[in-house]
């Protein structure tokens, strides 16, 4: 079989026929969720490979998306589910143990794991399109391409052209549009949006782009004390620089441009660990970026909006999310609590959606988080405050944010209510948690799943389907050679779900 030549106009037509098929599908299945379909998983991370290397066991981060094999309680669903490497048996076992009221062989007759067995930096959609023969076992796996999507991690090019290769309609954003998730196009979408974001500049090229912005936004703001570089595809934070005025800068544009020039490479604070001036420079001429006021506050929260927008065009909130940030500056993304501080979910909650309305009116389709810095006007803890939210960021993918919250989902079958912004099971409690991507310790280095297992079993962490509490893992590949573990803490208030992060951390610190 031909195919069109990537990124030629041949299969951008071939890939918007592929589309077509999608709201059709979506609303059929909406109809009847009965009906037999077929769900291709590419967790692929398509994106820019510099940064990241800057992510501990990153080529484990396929893993994240395995929370989708729970998609398997639906007794007409298949799925196929493609990796670099071979994943670990016991892995697997542990997420189809997790299918209440499903008995694991059922589930496991639905599943087909495909792999390329390729440890490489390289994506894995380019992994299997440069594979014909793994491409031709996908296909016999799929089966019946009409009742079939597939679905990634976030979109690219490579997933475009995976799609029309395979004749699969792609759930997720049309890869044209994926500038609208750049540091520069969400500001762009932030004004469309209505919403509140920090003062700055998009679009910049260079360090004379940069020094120039700088300068203008302390002539703007003489009292700025700090501000924001950022790489246009950095992620986590791990794309940002923090940039300190001195005490006595002063001047005209042009003598301040000058002088900020000057001191540009010493003057930068990276959140990216081993980041240095020479890389980073060559990095943002390469995909450009934008400098903004870095948004001051005592007592100032890093809240989320999660939104999607579905096969039929609608914009839909699913969650808010308080996120737990590290690194140098507090900009690099560490875990999440679920939901968001009461005193401000709603108002976050609201100004997601506008973003989320302003995306759907450009075309996007798919899952993705706005991700804002929230500042109070006292102290919380005296009294009721005012918030004022700045939008930061659009994270136009899966997230950091999107596995706990669809893990909760399929393990309780309960349902997001937007009007209180909680999480209620089916027996109407409230749910919540702490998810984290990021405890790593190196003494964890040399557990392997079934020893994660057996600790979590014998000090009574897993998660029970009876009461709906308990520790699920995740990124448990990249535990024996990094050190490294995801979690997602259910519990029934979120002094519970912290308790369960304190304890887990506490046993296997104990344990090894």
């Amino acid at each position: 079989m031909t195919t069109p030549i990537p990124g030629s106009p041949e299969e951008l037509a071939a890939f918007a026929r592929v589309q077509s098929r999608l709201r059709d599908t979506f609303a059929r299945f909406d109809a009847d969720s009965r009906l037999p379909n077929t769900v291709l998983v590419i967790p692929s991370l398509s994106l820019d490979p510099d940064e990241l290397a800057k992510v501990s066991g990153v080529h484990h981060y396929e893993e994240r998306l395995l929370f989708l094999l729970m998609l398997l309680r639906r007794p007409r669903t298949r799925l196929v589910f493609v990796t670099s490497q071979q994943l670990d048996p016991t892995i697997i076992d542990y997420y189809l143990q997790l299918l209440s009221g499903v008995p694991t062989s059922h589930a496991r007759r639905r599943l087909v794991l495909l792999h390329c067995g390729d440890a490489s930096a390289v994506p894995l959609s380019a992994k299997i399109l440069a594979r014909p023969r793994l491409l031709r076992r996908i296909r016999e796996a799929v089966g019946e391409t009409s009742i079939a999507h597939m679905t990634c991690f976030n979109s690219s090019p490579l997933e475009r052209t995976l799609a029309v290769t395979l004749g699969l309609p792609l759930y997720a954003n049309d890869p044209t549009l994926s500038d609208l998730g750049s540091k520069s196009g969400c500001r762009e979408i932030f004004r469309d949006a209505g919403v509140t974001f920090p003062d700055g500049f998009e679009r910049l090229r260079d360090d004379q782009d940069i020094a120039r912005a700088l300068a203008a936004l302390k002539l703007r703001h003489p009292d700025a004390r700090r501000a924001v570089v950022k790489l246009n595809e950095g992620f986590s934070g791990e794309g940002n620089a923090l940039f300190w005025y001195q005490p006595d800068e002063a001047g005209t544009e042009e003598e301040l441009t000058r002088a900020i020039l000057q001191r540009l490479p010493t003057s930068l604070r990276f959140e990216a660990a081993r980041e240095t001036w020479p890389r980073f420079h060559a990095k943002f001429q390469q995909m450009q970026g934008v400098v903004e006021l870095f948004v001051e506050g005592e007592h100032k929260r890093s809240p989320s909006s999660q939104n999607r927008v579905n096969a039929l065009g609608q914009a839909q909130s699913i969650s808010t999310h308080d996120q737990v940030l590290g690194g140098p500056s507090g900009q690099v993304f560490e875990g999440c609590t679920f939901p968001a501080d009461p005193a401000y979910r709603m108002e976050v909650q609201a100004a997601g959606q506008r973003v989320a309305e302003a995306l759907a009116a450009k075309g996007v389709v798919g899952r993705f988080a706005t991700d804002f810095v929230s500042v109070p006007d006292g102290d919380p803890a005296q009294g009721p405050v005012h918030w004022t939210h700045h939008a930061i960021e659009v994270n136009l993918r899966k997230g950091g944010t999107t596995h706990p919250f669809l893990t909760l989902r399929f393990l309780t079958d309960g349902d997001y209510d937007p009007v209180t912004g909680e999480f209620l099971a089916q027996n109407g409690t409230p749910k919540y948690y702490f998810a984290s991507d990021t405890l790593q310790q190196d003494r964890y280095r040399g557990l392997l799943p079934e020893d994660l297992i057996d600790i979590s079993v014998y000090h009574g962490l897993h998660f029970h389907g009876a009461t709906e509490r308990g520790v699920v893992f995740h990124l448990m590949g990249a535990l024996s050679e990094y050190g490294k573990l995801g979690v997602t803490c259910i519990g029934d208030n979120l002094q519970q779900a912290r308790f369960l992060y304190k304890r887990t951390t506490q046993v296997l610190d104990e344990e090894t």
